[in-house]
C-alpha cells in the first residue's frame, strides 16, 4: 500500500507542476477508466482477451488505470537511453490494485537491459490484430523478470547486412499467488535469424519457456541451484526433484517452445508478413511429424489517406497434439505433471486465449467442471486431470483495422473455433463449436486530449451464448506530441 500511495503522489506531481525539465521530454502520462457489462456472469472472450489482465472477466466491472511512462536520450550521441514507466490499475468492482506495468529499460542501440512488469508479445504474430501468439500473447499479465534483449534485427558481421539476427533472455518470478507450486522461477529466450536487405526477407526462429524450481507443501524439495539452472537453460535431462528415484524426467521443470517462420515483403505502399508458429512441449513436438501450426498473413496499407489499414487472416490446428505416441507418453499443450497450473499466471493463459483453462470452462459448463483450488492439499489433485481443458483447437480468425471518416478508428476480430478439448475425456467430447467476435470503435475529441472507445462482444456456439460490451475514455498528456 505504502509503494501504491508512493506513485500516486509521484503521479499527482506530474499532473500539477509544469513539466520544463529536458529529462521529461517524452513524457506521457495517461488516466482512464473502462466500464465492462455481459448478459452472462462473465465477458465474451474478446472483451478482456490480450489486455494484459487489465480487465475482469466479471457480468459487469469498472476498471480504472492511471500513469505513465518516458524515455529519455542519453549524451548526445543518440545510442544511450533510458525508458520507465508505471501504471497502476484498481478494478473487480474497486477491491484490487495492481500495477499492470512497472519498468526499467537501459538501453545502447539495439541492445536493452530490462527489469520490472512490462507490456510484451513474444512471437512474430501481428501484434494488432492476431487471435494471439502461442508464446506470449498479452492475455494474461505480464510476469515481473529482469533480462536482456535485442529489440530489432541487427547484422550479423560479413554477411554484408544480408543476414540479420535478434532475440532475448530473461529470468521471472511466478510468484505464490494462483499458483500450484508456489515462487518458481520463469526462464524465457528467443533467437530469430533473417535473411534478406531488400523486400523479401525470410526468417526462422525459436521460443523457449520454462517454470522451475519453487515449493510445494506435499512435493519434494526441487532444485534451484545454479547447476537446476543450467539444466533449464539448456533444457537438459535432469532429476530437478520432482520425481523419486532413479527416474529421469523429461527436462527439468515445466518447459515449452514455439518454432517460428516468416516471409515479409514490402515496398512504399504495400507491407505482407507471412508467420508460421509450432508448439511443442519438451521435446516431442519437435518432429517433422508434427503439424499443429498457426499459420497467419497480415496485409499492411500504408497509404495515409485509404480507410482500410489493416487486414490478418489466421488458422489454427493443434487437434494432433504428438498423436503417434501412446496416450499416456504424450505431450498436453500448456499442462505439466508437477506445476499444475500450467502456462498460466494470474489465471490467464499466458499463449492463445483460444485454448481454455478450468476456470473458464466452469463458466460454460457449470456444475460439470469446476476450477482448482491451489490452496488445497496435494492428494486432492490426484485424478483431477489437467488445469488446461481445451488445448486441441481447430479454427480460423479475421482480423480488420480501419477508420471511418478519416475520424473514426475501428477494429473487427470475428474467430470460429472447434474444439476438442484434451487428451482426457471430458465436457469437450464430442467437439464444441464457438464463434467470437468484437467490433470497436475509438474517437479522440478534437479539442481536447481524449480519447472515447466503445465496443461490443459476442460469443455464440456450442460453448456459450454471452453478449457484452466495453465502454471507456482515456485523457492523455504526450510531451512527444507537444515537442514536434
Amino acid at each position: 500500500m505504502r509503494r501504491n500511495t508512493l506513485l500516486l503522489t509521484v503521479l499527482l506531481y506530474l499532473f500539477m507542476a509544469p513539466v520544463h525539465a529536458q529529462f521529461l521530454d517524452s513524457l506521457l502520462i495517461q488516466v482512464g477508466t473502462t466500464g465492462t457489462f455481459a448478459t452472462k456472469d462473465y465477458q465474451p472472450l474478446w472483451i478482456t482477451a490480450q489486455h494484459y489482465g487489465a480487465l475482469t472477466d466479471r457480468k459487469s466491472d469498472l476498471s480504472t488505470q492511471v500513469g505513465f511512462s518516458n524515455m529519455h536520450v542519453l549524451g548526445n550521441n543518440d545510442q544511450f537511453y533510458i525508458k520507465y514507466g508505471a501504471y497502476l490499475n484498481n478494478n473487480d468492482h474497486f477491491k484490487k490494485v495492481f500495477f499492470q506495468e512497472g519498468y526499467l529499460k537501459l538501453g545502447y542501440k539495439n541492445l536493452e537491459l530490462r527489469a520490472g512488469r512490462y507490456n510484451e508479445i513474444i512471437g512474430e504474430v501481428d501484434p494488432d490484430l492476431s487471435s494471439g501468439s502461442l508464446g506470449v500473447s498479452g492475455n494474461a499479465l505480464p510476469i515481473p523478470q529482469i533480462g536482456l534483449a535485442l529489440t530489432n534485427y541487427v547484422d550479423v558481421p560479413y554477411t554484408n547486412g544480408w543476414l540479420q539476427f535478434k532475440g532475448q533472455i530473461s529470468h521471472g518470478w511466478m510468484g505464490d499467488h494462483n499458483q500450484f507450486v508456489r515462487d518458481a522461477w520463469y526462464h524465457q529466450k528467443t533467437l530469430y535469424l533473417r535473411v534478406g536487405k531488400q523486400k523479401l526477407k525470410v526468417g526462422a526462429g525459436i521460443e523457449h519457456f520454462a517454470v522451475w524450481a519453487g515449493h510445494r507443501d506435499g512435493l519434494p524439495k526441487l532444485d534451484k541451484s545454479f547447476g537446476g539452472f543450467w539444466n533449464v537453460l539448456l533444457a537438459k535431462e535432469a532429476n530437478d526433484g520432482s520425481v523419486g528415484g532413479d527416474i529421469l524426467p523429461n527436462r527439468a521443470g515445466d518447459h515449452r517452445g514455439v518454432i517460428e517462420g516468416t516471409i515479409d515483403w514490402e515496398n512504399d505502399v504495400t507491407g505482407i508478413h507471412a508467420y508460421m508458429q509450432m508448439p511443442f512441449e519438451t521435446g516431442q513436438g519437435i518432429n517433422i511429424r508434427n503439424i499443429d501450426r498457426l499459420w497467419g498473413v497480415a496485409y499492411t496499407n500504408k497509404h495515409e489517406d485509404s480507410w482500410l489499414k489493416k487486414v490478418v487472416g489466421e488458422f489454427i490446428y493443434t487437434k494432433q497434439m504428438n498423436d503417434w505416441y501412446l496416450i499416456r507418453l504424450r505431450e498436453s499443450y500448456y499442462n505439466n505433471g508437477i506445476y499444475l497450473t500450467g502456462w498460466e499466471y494470474q489465471d490467464r493463459i499466458v499463449g492463445t486465449p483460444l485454448f481454455t483453462d478450468r476456470k473458464k470452462a466452469s463458466e460454460y459448463f457449470p456444475g460439470h467442471i469446476a476450477p482448482f483450488d491451489w490452496g488445497a492439499p496435494v492428494d486432492s489433485f490426484k485424478g483431477k486431470g489437467w488445469n488446461i481443458v481445451n488445448n486441441r483447437v481447430v479454427g480460423g480468425h479475421l482480423g480488420v483495422m480501419y477508420t471511418i471518416a478519416k475520424t473514426v478508428n475501428a477494429k473487427t476480430r470475428l474467430t470460429f473455433t472447434q474444439n476438442y478439448g484434451n487428451a482426457l475425456p471430458g465436457v469437450f467430447s464430442p467437439s464444441k463449436y464457438e464463434f467470437y467476435g468484437l467490433q470497436e470503435f475509438s474517437y479522440q475529441l478534437p479539442s481536447i486530449p481524449l480519447t472515447v472507445r466503445a465496443g461490443l462482444g459476442l460469443d455464440w456456439g456450442e460453448l456459450t451464448d454471452n453478449v457484452g460490451g466495453l465502454l471507456g475514455v482515456t485523457w492523455s498528456f504526450d510531451r512527444r506530441t507537444r515537442n514536434e
